[in-house]
């Protein structure tokens, strides 16, 4: 091990403050952990700190929607966000909130250097206004096509089919997604970062090696297209920092957002007496690693770092991108199950289950990760409890039954557990460069050779042969020795399993450097089981209680009567019937109203333009079991004002109503736009 000593900080991206923290979070936070303890099992000074993300248009119309403040709201879900980061075994050191007067501190004080540095712009603008809600609309409240590639229903900044950034303006056939209603342009003065200033350090600090090389690339492509200035300012009305001198301007959330690292790290400096300015300036010698999403490296790689360039601070020493988590080879799914909360999760399964599947899947670029439930089952089971608990259990028996819990006082292969500590670099390595799956593979194939040493020794057959007892101590020695190795290496991975093998062998297997010292001649605590089997069994409950999640709080009972097939209505002519535009639609986006108990927002492609309607399927179908498909819709029903927003007409669905309904399609071959007859 090295004895040079870092300072390191590491970071997660900060959730959004307005919903449950779900497995796809816990990728990126069980990611992040597990790099910071091994940092810190190599004897280095490493803290973790991070931040919900407070503020902005969505939290200021939730809470609106409660009748509650946004504060009561946002300080409620950062509770219950620790509260799931804890029980998953989440090693930070401080969890703050952007909403924190530390962070409007460090804002204030950073766009002050901007502003005086040079770097702010003041401008007229023309922006999309929805008249019905009386506000300018955030990009992403506006949905539109995407004027490059075509593709529908995109936010107004980004999209995600082929990854463009664009003005909100620039969409095609923009909406309101507060109320559906297409926004007009109004003028206001914003506030712009000058970003195009500092391209040429931008481009020094990206090929420092400050990114992964897919990253890089995917930068080159935004820096070809030019950098624009930034608009960092919202109008009123908005929840989050007012800019200072002015009555009706906010700071954008992506400017406060990323501060927030700063701020959660500097309540810490003050708890514990550290030098915040220290690990900030320009020249630190300190680490600072953010670890993201590839779906925010825009905000990460080109703001960011522009900003604290021109704030005169140091940038990070690296911002590292992870994929998506998809779950049985899909994206996650509530109708499915499959979109499981972290909270869901705990109340069923162990949290050193899931860390250590993921840790088995995780290398180090951008690639999606896949949770296949069967597999982590299985793999869970042979690795951690089949391969490495196994070997403990084993050798404990002997220890506690015949030796009074006391090791034998040399290892009979002591060359053997020399290699098993050699492989400390290499494994090491790995986990340095977040190549996770590579070190469990290298710490499994040692597990692999202590499991052949035991079945080789047989000491459940030599306690049998008279005068063997001394040679059953050494070889279970040898046994729990390698345990101990093994454990250590996994510490960082599967933090309460390495907690429990601490306490059964007397001493903290986090700590690297004591592997070496051997365990001999001394005592070790009577053996507890250290993990379970998973048992498939509570695997389906977690996908069955994800599904139970999504129905309403109270079903309405069917009388038997109600199955009946309804009578049928009065006559009409053929020429009122002609009077109904039947049209073949494409939902491309379905959206649950959290306040509505019946209703889903649906977004229809009808060929020659995109619909918004309201339908009333809710307790049928979940959304992303609707999106892609064809459906038929009623396209010159006079438009009606919601409580949500407008509806722009009618989608047909057949059934007497609650969990019977059935939304029509139309034969395949059929197109949007189509007129039914």
């Amino acid at each position: 091990m090295t004895n040079e000593k870092r300072q390191i900080l590491v970071t997660s991206a900060l959730p959004y403050a307005n919903g449950d923290i779900h497995i796809g979070h816990m990728l990126e936070y069980i990611q992040t952990d597990i790099w910071a303890r091994f940092q810190r099992s190599q004897g280095h000074e490493c803290y973790f700190a991070w931040a919900d993300d407070a503020h902005g248009t969505p939290v200021m119309l939730w809470a609106r929607a409660e009748g509650r403040t946004p504060e009561e709201l946002i300080d409620m879900m950062n509770e219950q966000h620790k509260a799931d980061f804890r029980d998953f075994g989440i090693s930070y050191d401080n969890y703050s909130s952007t909403h924190s007067e530390f962070n409007r501190d460090l804002v204030e004080q950073i766009y002050g250097k901007l502003e005086k540095n040079g770097y702010i712009d003041r401008r007229n603008i023309e922006q999309l206004y929805d008249d019905q809600e009386g506000m300018f609309l955030p990009d992403r409240f506006i949905r539109g096509t995407c004027p490059k590639c075509k593709t529908p229903d995109q936010y107004g900044d980004s999209c995600e089919s082929c990854g463009s950034t664009y003005s909100p303006t620039d969409l095609i056939d923009p909406r309101s997604a507060v109320t559906g209603s297409k926004p007009v342009m109004k003028e206001s003065e914003h506030f712009f970062f000058r970003l195009g200033e500092f391209e040429d350090r931008l481009q020094q600090w990206m090929t420092s090696g400050a990114l992964q090389p897919e990253v890089l690339n995917k930068l080159q492509e935004w820096f070809a297209d030019g950098l624009r200035d930034w608009d960092i300012s919202r109008d009123e009305p908005y929840f989050g920092f007012r800019i200072p001198g002015t009555q009706d301007k906010y700071f954008y959330v992506w400017v406060d957002a990323p501060v927030g690292y700063l701020a959660s790290f500097r309540e810490l400096c003050e708890r514990k007496g550290l030098d915040f300015d220290a690990w900030w300036q320009p020249d630190s010698n300190a680490e600072v690693y953010h670890f993201i999403g590839k779906d925010i490296v825009y905000f990460h790689t080109l703001f960011w770092p522009a900003m604290l360039m021109g704030a005169e601070m140091r940038t990070p020493t690296a911002v590292y991108a992870h994929g998506f988590l998809t779950v049985d080879g899909a994206k996650m799914s509530k109708s499915r199950g499959t979109f499981i909360r972290a909270r869901t999760y705990l109340e069923q399964l162990h949290p050193d289950y899931l860390r250590y599947y993921f840790a088995a899947r995780l290398g180090s670029g951008t690639g999606d990760i896949d949770l296949n439930l069967e597999d982590f089952v299985q793999k869970v089971n042979s690795d951690v409890v089949g391969k490495v608990v196994n070997i403990a259990s084993r050798c404990a028996g002997f220890i506690g039954r015949r030796f009074e819990d006391r090791l034998s006082a040399d290892l009979p292969e002591p060359e053997q557990y020399a290699r098993f500590v050699e492989a400390r670099a290499d494994i090491a390595a790995e986990f340095e460069g977040r190549n996770y799956q590579s070190a469990i593979r290298r710490i499994m194939k040692l597990a692999d050779e202590a499991n052949r040493y035991i079945d080789e020794e047989k000491p459940w057959v030599q306690i049998k042969e008279e005068g063997s007892e001394q040679k059953v101590q050494a070889v279970c020695t040898q046994g729990i020795n390698l345990f101990s190795v093994l454990i250590s290496y996994l510490a960082p991975v599967l933090p309460f399993t390495a907690e429990r093998a601490s306490a059964f062998l007397g001493r903290d297997v986090s700590d690297w450097s004591l592997m070496d010292q051997p365990l001999t001649g001394v005592g070790i605590n009577t053996f507890q089981p250290l993990l379970t089997r998973v048992d498939p069994v509570k695997v389906n409950a977690v996908v069955e209680a994800s599904k139970e999640s999504l129905q309403p709080a109270e079903t309405e009972q069917v009388k038997p009567e109600d199955t009946a097939v309804e009578p049928l209505a009065d006559e009409i002519t053929i020429d009122d019937f002609l009077k109904v535009d039947l049209r073949v639609a494409k939902i491309v986006k379905a959206e649950a109203i959290p306040e509505a108990d019946k209703l889903l927002k649906l977004t229809l492609d009808i060929g020659s333009e995109t619909r918004t309607v309201f339908a009333g399927i809710k307790s049928a179908y979940e959304p992303s079991d609707l999106e892609g498909r064809f459906t038929v819709m009623v396209a010159n029903l006079k438009p009606r004002k919601m409580r949500f927003g407008t509806s722009e007409g009618m989608v047909l669905a057949a059934g007497p109503g609650g969990n019977d309904l059935y939304v029509l399609e139309p034969d395949k071959g059929a197109r949007p736009g189509m007129r039914v007859t």
